[in-house]
């Protein structure tokens, strides 16, 4: 089963949950890095997946707008509905479809050492939803609906492409089968985990409630530019190479950022940077970070003050995501023993 992957023509899925607040951090670890695939005319669907979003209580109006708010930031920062399929999860009833077959060929075991179940049900996991609990099958169903090979993603989600390859292997080898790709993770980039602007141990979230911790999509350029300018860092120059970047959180956070948005290395940041103190190397920052994200938040703003037209960019993109994934649906139901009319 090693050579699945090759056995599939590439294509790429990932998604991001419309929970409000779209960062930096989401930006820069995703889907900056889906409008380079996309560039490089690799088959690509992207995804907001709001029927994660629900495995935790969401309000009806607020999960509304924060998917269309999403599917904005996707075409604001580059990705065209035309060139990749772009829609929302709960259009597509086939990832809920697979997702149940999923939930029988998963382990209890799989889903008890998930890290971040842990993490999201905190200390009282007997209060937390089944869905939250359940969701990594329902991640694997989303990537796997659409036989895709590879998935972009930032480090902290390895564990759960890892474990959709576990489900597609089992499933392989249970029914004797070659029809699901072993998925391949594609982590590239400087800043695939973007940390908190206040605490460079901890990753740069939405649900922080501090919102100097972040830069939100929908900043202006004066809250970008003073939200860098106060980040925490620390008294030291910056080095002349990575590796004096070791045991400096917030100091590799910002170069990480600055690498990151000019599409360079951190050696190549150090290269023109090194030596300088944060004083003169924030300013700079502030400015790159401003150049590249101004002109999003701005058509960000324009693409939501007709939502009508982002409701037809999605329901063309569910309808094109279907195409795709129906025949795969009804080809797993045929092996895994399913009657269906014809």
């Amino acid at each position: 089963m090693t050579d699945a992957v090759q056995t599939h023509p590439t294509r790429i899925f990932s998604g991001i949950q419309p929970s409000g607040n779209l960062t930096l951090g989401n930006y820069l670890g995703a889907l900056k890095r889906f409008v380079e695939k996309q560039n490089e005319g690799i088959e690509s669907i992207y995804c907001m997946v709001d029927m994660h979003a629900i495995s935790v209580w969401q309000d009806p109006a607020d999960l509304r707008h924060a998917t269309r708010e999403l599917a904005a930031g996707f075409i604001a920062s580059g990705i065209d509905p035309e060139k990749s399929v772009l829609f929302n999860q709960s259009q597509v009833s086939a990832h809920a479809e697979l997702a149940w077959i999923f939930n029988c060929v998963a382990r209890m075991g799989w889903m008890q050492r998930m890290t971040q179940f842990k993490d999201k049900a905190g200390k009282n996991a007997q209060n937390a939803s089944l869905g939250l609990f359940a969701y990594p099958a329902l991640m694997a169903a989303d990537i796997l609906i659409y036989h895709a090979t590879h998935v972009p993603v930032g480090d902290d989600q390895k564990q759960h492409l890892e474990l959709t390859r576990d489900i597609a292997a089992k499933f392989n080898h249970d029914y004797g089968v070659d029809f699901f790709p072993l998925t391949e993770p594609v982590i590239e980039g400087a800043a695939t985990r973007v940390m908190s602007l206040r605490d460079g141990s901890k990753k740069m979230s939405k649900s922080d409630p501090s919102d100097m911790s972040r830069i939100n999509m929908t900043d202006s350029a004066d809250d970008i530019a003073k939200k860098i300018r106060k980040a925490k860092t620390d008294p030291e120059a910056l080095p002349s190479e990575a590796k004096g970047l070791e045991d400096r959180p917030e100091a590799r956070n910002l170069v990480n950022v600055y690498a990151g948005l000019a599409d360079m290395t951190v050696d190549q940041v150090l290269a023109d940077h090194g030596g300088s103190q944060f004083g003169t190397f924030k300013p700079a920052l502030a400015e790159l970070a401003v150049e590249k994200l101004s002109p999003i938040s701005t058509e960000m703003s324009r693409l939501m003050q007709d939502t009508a037209e982002i409701d037809k960019i999605l329901g063309r993109g569910a309808e094109r995501a279907d195409a795709i994934a129906r025949p795969i649906l009804e080809k797993t139901y045929d092996i895994v023993g399913f009657v269906r009319s014809r």
